[in-house]
């Protein structure tokens, strides 16, 4: 429970029980001699209220105008009213000549009375509704509308017949006022249900307040009501729970109308101002802190001469788009808060772990003694992730690849160092190394990456593709049964572009789903015109990027190119990579999808990704093709020996066809003969030539058109 909370409850005991001990241990306080005492006393406490009403209508009207609020404007013009019926009663009922020669104490006791009824009732009616924001232009007329009805009130008040309003003394109270005493002491407690209520929910601790200072009014008037005579202590206690009620509710309107949104004003502010720093995925500093940190530490540097070496290290997560699409966006965030976990728990003194977006880390290392020093700490950092990571799907091992710029040599601004060390990670990436450290010769080629990108990107409209096929051969018979298109770039300026040098710019870029339905369409429709050109009807296998594979629309793109050509889906071969089937439910989906148009679907360089074989045999798959790594070395190399009989014996087993990839030789072709290996492709038989020539070389006349 929370400290208002408390707070409130004891107000309410508290409340009960100094009303019961004062029934018990009532004094008349007529009995006590000093009448002026006792004046003095009351003219005290109700100029205390009247202080109390006054600072809640200037907290309203004067102060803090540009957050004015529904709820503090119309409290402000409420207890302008109140204040002015509180300060009439007190200097009519203590006797002041200059008021009490026109309203005598019994009148007085009607003037507290309007005074409390419309307290009651503008409380419930302000807090019992929702609060906005107003406009300072709308007080005006809030407040004109109040001094009115203030106005008329008195006047009712003062010229009214007062016949209705008669005593008999301080002794007795008319039926009539007795009424509206309990009326209002119901509308206080009403008040305090419809705040408490609403929904249950926790309540601010500014209502809190509010919720307490209704619970004194009420408190004030069962005193009030309570009255044997106006000397009775009653009336004493009345007024000064009065009291406790006005500051309450003066602090609760300030706390609820001014201070919270004030705070709440602060609080976003600070997480706006959080967030333009911080990457709000991981909590860690971001690239615009790592500017301003950077920023300060050549300052320093440029102040103390003596300063060892910076370094600054970019690192990116290898494969992360593979983990990302396969596992969804979910285990990648998951993901990239384990990397950031473990390197953050890792970092010392005057080392800094910053995040820079997407799947890479910048770790910032100051005062170092040397450069050596510095890229032994960044292989330390390489070493964490000898251990797999544990995601909700199981344990994966990852590996990073970093860029290092060192200061001073590698840049003398922020913006140089974090590029370079940036061009230094993509250059790691490029070569298949762990570590590289920034040299001016790989800032041109990050400039070659980005001028073949665009030329990419004009590639498909220049019709600068086309395909080539490499044929796939029965082992036993060596007889023509399959082709596999391959894409090729005849680029106009540098000729041939190797697919090892664009197919990853193009994955990176998404350039790949457009191109790889072109490279769909177009063998699709080369293998439908061979069939009606009269050749023996051969199947043609085409590679599926990851991109490509989780469009949920895949299955439907391939029937319209299949029904558009003509081509019977079982000449078609789609290949996928084990990496793809990493998300086994959104996967098997797909494959189903695939299967159901009737095409086959083999797993491309199987043996090198993370297939599980109890997800493998209930995979709707046709045949598996044994990675070129394995077959070239399979008379040098037991252990690749033992992995292709391996995968082809499973295969058997499975039902499944095999097919080795990177067949040279006639030794590697015996080898897989023994092993009952179904197909192979590669240099022994062919390499990828043009559609001409294989037409030429490859293709057999067909004893009947294909049906």
């Amino acid at each position: 429970m929370r400290q208002e909370e408390k707070k409130t409850i004891h107000a309410a005991i508290t409340g009960a029980v100094l009303f019961l001990l004062i029934q018990i241990f009532r004094t008349p306080l007529g009995n006590i001699e000093d009448k002026d005492l006792l004046s003095a006393l009351y003219l005290i406490i109700g100029f205390c209220n009247v202080a109390f009403g006054f600072a809640i209508f200037a907290q309203g009207w004067l102060f803090f105008a540009n957050r004015l609020s529904q709820a503090r404007l119309y409290t402000s013009a409420l207890f302008l009213g109140v204040c002015i019926f509180d300060f009439l009663h007190t200097l009519s009922f203590v006797g002041i000549p200059a008021i009490s020669s026109y309203i005598n104490a019994e009148q007085s006791l009607w003037l507290l009375t309007f005074s409390r009824l419309a307290s009651a009732l503008g409380i419930l009616f302000i807090f019992g509704r929702g609060d906005k924001p107003v406009a300072s232009a709308g007080k005006n007329k809030v407040f004109r509308t109040s001094s009115v009805l203030v106005l008329g009130a008195l006047a009712l008040f003062i010229f009214g017949d007062m016949a209705a309003t008669r005593m008999s003394g301080y002794s007795e109270v008319d039926g009539l006022q007795h009424v509206m005493n309990l009326a209002v002491l119901f509308i206080y407690l009403l008040a305090v249900g419809i705040i408490v209520y609403p929904g249950k929910t926790e309540k601010s601790a500014s209502l809190l307040i509010i919720i307490r200072s209704l619970i004194f009014f009420a408190l004030g008037q069962v005193f009030l009501m309570n009255l044997l005579s106006v000397g009775e202590l009653d009336y004493l206690f009345g007024m000064l729970s009065s009291s406790a009620a006005y500051y309450l509710l003066l602090k609760g309107v300030y706390r609820l109308t001014i201070e919270e949104p004030f705070q709440e004003n602060e609080e976003a502010e600070a997480r706006i101002n959080y967030l333009a720093y911080h990457d709000d995925l991981t909590g860690l500093p971001n690239r615009r802190r790592l500017m301003q940190r950077v920023e300060e530490m050549l300052l320093q540097s440029e102040r103390d001469k003596s300063r060892g070496f910076t370094a600054l290290v970019i690192m990116n997560i290898n494969h992360f788009k593979n983990i990302n699409d396969s596992l969804g966006h979910y285990a990648g965030d998951l993901l990239l808060q384990l990397v950031a976990k473990r390197i953050g728990n890792e970092a010392k003194a005057n080392e800094e772990l910053y995040s820079m977006g997407a799947d890479e880390f910048a770790f910032l290392m100051t005062d170092r003694t040397g450069v050596e020093n510095c890229l032994i700490r960044a292989g330390e950092l390489l070493r964490l992730f000898d251990t797999p990571v544990q995601l909700e799907s199981g344990e994966y091992h990852i590996s990073l690849s970093l860029g290092m710029s060192i200061y001073p040599g590698d840049g003398d601004t922020a913006e140089q160092l974090i590029q370079n060390a940036d061009t230094a990670v993509h250059n790691a990436k490029d070569q298949g190394v762990e570590i590289r450290r920034y040299i001016p010769a790989m800032q041109m080629k990050a400039k070659e990456r980005l001028k073949l990108e665009n030329d990419l990107r004009r590639a498909l409209e220049r019709d600068e593709f086309y395909l080539v096929y490499q044929p796939q051969v029965q082992l036993e018979t060596e007889e023509i049964v399959g082709m596999e298109a391959l894409l090729r770039w005849n680029h106009p300026k540098r000729g041939l572009v190797s697919p090892v040098d664009f197919i990853p710019i193009a994955e990176e870029s998404g350039l790949i789903v457009p191109i790889g339905e072109w490279v769909l369409k177009t063998a699709c429709l080369q293998n439908k015109m061979w069939q009606n050109a009269g050749y023996r009807p051969i199947c043609v296998s085409i590679n599926l990027s990851m991109r490509q594979f989780l469009q949920p629309n895949l299955a439907g793109k391939i029937d319209v190119i299949l029904q558009d050509i003509g081509l019977d889906p079982c000449y078609v071969d789609l290949e996928i990579t084990e990496s793809m089937t990493l998300d086994k439910e959104t996967a098997f989906d797909q494959l189903n999808r695939l299967k159901r148009l009737g095409v086959f679907i083999s797993i491309d360089d199987f043996g090198t990704g993370y297939s599980s074989l109890h997800y493998l045999k209930n995979m709707p798959i046709d045949r598996l093709k044994i990675d070129r790594s394995f077959v070239s070395e399979v008379l040098e190399d037991s252990n690749n020996a033992a992995i292709v009989s391996t995968i082809t014996s499973m295969a058997h087993h499975l039902k499944l066809k095999v097919t080795a990839e990177g067949v040279e030789n006639q030794e590697q072709l015996q080898f897989l003969r023994q092993q009952q290996c179904h197909e192979g492709q590669g240099y022994l038989f062919s390499k990828p030539i043009k559609a001409a020539e294989f037409e030429t070389f490859f293709l057999k006349p067909s004893l009947g058109l294909p049906s």
